[in-house]
């Protein structure tokens, strides 16, 4: 049987399969059976943040999986102790308080159990861009995509619009008026309310949502709504996490730091592991209410050996530092295709996380949805690897985070492929 032939005995879950099988994977490559490689501008899922099968990884999973792996969730091992004694190191007061678990969904429905459980109320509100997951309370508040057809999703939802500073509503010959816009969506929130307003759930950067960077000053200004309405802040940094935007955590530029802040994808680098830090308040008060969020694999020894592995080269290696370095260099080469290719609306992001939105042209700003397909399917013939997120409203944004380790020429060489790409598609 073939590999297309095989392919048609799974249950396909999103999109198209791509037709690219790859078999072994290095660094900021993936090569199929041929050895044809093909350069990963997307990190696998966005995860790889130290590139594929890095060594120390492949080390440290190789140690774990031959001496503790797996044990009963009320045990716990020295790579969980170790881990949240790093992990809390790296946050900022007060947070200092940790627990982990595999996906992203299952930190965001941790840690929405967790709000709903300390404040006594129920409701929860994101924004309409927004992406946590497809489990039960995250789907519930995802809006990016994906609601349709699934029937009732949890009660006490609520939805805002992200700033979008290219195409949103409230801009103005001065600019974009995002305090006025986040004002007017709170006061549209407190008139759905029952009055049991228990957390705002939102991502630094709305990367599914199509690479919405929230605006220096938006977090503040949100954490300050919430803390007038007695309601609790968390912060989803599946993405945006350990380094990628420059920053250890994106809200630190922000300098605002959460009430419970969710990790995943970027800690584990590739393999399943999430995290949910909070306060000692919090998790005291969360012990005193008799909080229960028992997983088959909450506190497994294997993936936090790995999490703590990653901590340790993130803070050796510099890759922090080298995040915003390199983002700066793919930033500018980025910008330099826009500046010769209209058919690129914008670039914007931080660090190496970052979004290309492809328009029809930079005056009306009409979504390319097809040309953004043929692009990147132009690029992975060209040794490529790209992800591009197609919303209603604006272009299909490419979403680009390639590791953390990544080289300059690796960089350059993607720019290069990307510009062919562009170039030899209309």
């Amino acid at each position: 049987m073939t590999g297309d032939a095989r392919a048609q005995r799974l249950i396909r879950y999103g999109g198209a399969f791509s037709s690219f099988r790859p078999e072994r994977a290095a660094g900021s490559y993936l090569y199929d059976a041929a050895g044809t490689p093909v350069l990963d501008f997307t990190s696998g899922q966005l995860s790889s943040i130290l590139g594929h099968c890095h060594p120390e990884i492949v080390q440290v999973v190789s140690e774990a999986v031959a001496t503790l792996d797996h044990l009963y969730s009320g045990m716990l091992s020295e790579p969980v102790l170790a881990l949240g004694e790093a992990l809390t190191a790296l946050a900022p007061d007060p947070l200092d308080r940790a627990m982990f678990l595999s996906t992203g969904a299952e930190s965001n429905e941790a840690a929405l159990r967790l709000a709903r459980l300390v404040t006594g109320r129920y409701e929860v509100v994101a924004f309409a861009q927004s992406w946590h997951g497809v489990t039960g309370g995250a789907a519930a508040s995802t809006y990016a995509f994906g609601r349709q057809g699934y029937g009732p999703q949890g009660v006490g939802t609520i939805a805002i619009p992200a700033p979008d500073l290219l195409r949103g509503p409230f801009r103005t010959a001065a600019g974009y008026d995002w305090r006025a816009e986040l004002d007017y969506a709170f006061a549209l929130v407190d008139r759905q309310s029952t009055g049991s307003l228990a957390a705002f759930i939102a991502e630094p950067i709305l990367s599914t949502g199509g690479m919405l960077d929230l605006p220096p000053g938006y977090l503040a200004a949100l954490a300050a709504h919430c803390r007038s309405r007695g309601m609790l802040l968390i912060l989803d940094e599946a993405q945006t996490g350990m380094g990628r935007t420059g920053t250890m955590f994106a809200f630190e530029r922000d300098g605002v730091v959460p009430d419970i802040l969710t990790l995943s994808k970027t800690l584990g680098a590739g393999l399943p592991l999430a995290a949910v830090v909070t306060t000692a308040a919090i998790e005291q008060a969360a012990f005193e209410a008799g909080y229960l969020f028992y997983t088959t694999h909450v506190s497994d020894p294997l993936p936090a050996a790995v999490g703590l592995k990653v901590v340790e080269i993130l803070l050796r290696d510099r890759l922090v530092e080298r995040a915003a370095v390199a983002g700066q260099r793919l930033a500018a080469g980025l910008r330099e295709l826009m500046a010769s290719h209209e058919c690129i609306g914008d670039v914007r992001g931080r660090g190496l996380l970052l979004g290309m939105e492809i328009v029809t042209d930079r005056d009306s700003l009409a979504p390319d949805h097809e040309r953004g397909a043929r692009i990147t399917a132009r690029c992975l013939e060209l040794g490529l690897s790209m992800n591009i997120v197609q919303r209603q409203g604006m272009g299909g944004v490419f979403r680009i985070a390639p590791p953390l380790t990544v080289t300059d020429a690796d960089l350059d060489r993607g720019v290069a492929i990307l510009a062919e790409a562009i170039a030899t598609t209309t």
